[in-house]
């Protein structure tokens, strides 16, 4: 009997020690995964995948470090209330700290609250800041929706050829997208000379 448990107590002992070393399995992404996380927009249901087991972890990356895509992914996490207390005004903060440090997918994210009233008022102007300059680093959806913002009549028409120029020159495998390119192009072109479509084209931009 003794002997009995003696090999059920190893046992339980055995399961709980696996138990604490999956726990402690989950390595902190590396900036480059988060990167790609975050572009995708997987970052916060990775997270949550994690079992929130790296959420010291982000905090510190995010306060500590000012790794601007730890900002980013922890302002999400606050905003949202992703495996933490939610406190949208904090979370704002941190998107607004990795933003000034030129993460494009932050200024994306401003960009579209400011455009659409996301936990902010709607404040076309300060969009249109925002989705700009994450447009000059290449941010396709920034690009699209800015196309948008100037085609609605918002926006100055001098913006327009760099517009242009940025979606001319965008690349994505994305059939759909591509397509939503070709017809903000046209659009666009509608509403410049032919020579200043010619430039854009050329990179003149």
């Amino acid at each position: 009997m003794q002997r009995i448990f003696i090999t059920i107590l190893f046992t339980i002992i055995h399961v709980v020690s696996v138990s604490a070393a999956e726990l402690t399995a989950v390595q902190i992404y590396s900036d480059n995964v988060l990167l790609d996380l975050i572009k995708e927009n997987k970052h916060l249901s990775q997270v949550v995948i994690d079992d929130c087991q790296l959420v010291q972890d982000i905090e510190a990356r995010a306060v500590k470090s000012q790794m601007p895509s730890y900002q980013f992914l922890w302002g999400d996490m606050l905003a949202y209330g992703v495996c933490v207390k939610k406190d949208v005004p904090l979370g704002l903060h941190y998107m607004q700290a990795s933003a000034d440090q030129g993460l494009p997918e932050a200024l994306e994210q401003l960009g579209r609250y400011y455009h659409v009233g996301k936990f902010v008022q709607v404040d076309v102007a300060q969009a249109i800041l925002f989705l700009k300059e994450a447009a000059a680093l290449n941010n396709l959806k920034a690009q699209l929706r800015l196309a948008n913002i100037y085609l609605s009549g918002d926006g100055s028409p001098l913006d327009l050829p760099q517009l242009y120029a940025q979606l001319h020159q965008s690349v994505t495998d994305d059939k759909k997208v591509h397509k939503n390119i070709t017809a903000k192009l046209t659009q666009l072109a509608e509403r410049m000379p032919e020579r200043v479509v010619n430039a854009a084209k050329s990179g003149k931009y």
